[in-house]
């Protein structure tokens, strides 16, 4: 007898699939990441002597750097189109009981992490990187236009600037190296969808959030 769609031993491609992610969410997250990466690579190609000399063209990076930064947040201001992308902020920036236990059994590296759509490391991360963007992009202008503060300012934006940005790098690598943990995770990204018994597992919550997209 063939196993069940919702048996473990089914095939992957065999099991349901829940839908997670629009389109429109996908692209937000690629060209917000694409920058991103740009940002990392020209600051990289700024700061550090050996890319500094492999690359050159201080000039051209610095301006690609600056750009880059700049459109940063334009991704996601155009995304708040899509009822799906204000739906999942709205639970992003939604705390309850559940989240607490998630953090002590993650803290713990114990099991019984109760979650809905997104947990509570993703809530936090995400509320991070956020509120880094908005400083990384106030202090990037006061050293782009030098007109807008007097030095102290620029010597003080310099510095948040440049320890800010050896700590994103930090937490985006977190980042990358848990997606890379988890694979249906970024399968359900790439595609929209995701294995139900994953979500059951990793997000028993959810089903029980308003799904609205």
């Amino acid at each position: 007898m063939p196993p069940r769609p919702d048996d473990p031993s089914a095939p992957a491609a065999e099991r349901p699939r829940v839908p997670r992610f629009t389109r429109a969410q996908h692209r937000v997250h690629r060209a917000t990441a694409t920058l991103m990466a740009v940002c990392v690579l020209t600051a990289g190609c700024l700061y550090l002597p050996f890319l500094a000399e492999l690359v050159g063209r201080r000039a051209l990076m610095v301006t690609v750097h600056e750009w880059s930064g700049i459109l940063l947040p334009v991704p996601l201001l155009l995304g708040l189109g899509s009822r799906a992308l204000r739906a999942d902020l709205t639970r992003l920036n939604r705390y309850g009981p559940h989240d607490r236990q998630w953090l002590r059994a993650a803290l713990r590296r114990r099991g019984g992490r109760p979650a809905g759509k997104f947990n509570a490391g993703q809530k936090l991360y995400a509320a991070w990187i956020a509120g880094a963007v908005l400083v990384m992009l106030g202090t990037g202008l006061l050293m782009w236009f030098t007109d807008l503060a007097p030095l102290v300012w620029r010597t003080g934006a310099t510095f948040v600037h440049d320890w800010l940005a050896l700590a994103v790098v930090l937490v985006i690598a977190g980042h990358v190296w848990k997606a890379f943990g988890d694979p249906e995770s970024r399968r359900g990204l790439r595609t929209g969808s995701v294995d139900a018994q994953w979500a059951r597992r990793e997000h028993p919550l959810w089903e029980h959030e308003d799904n609205t997209r």
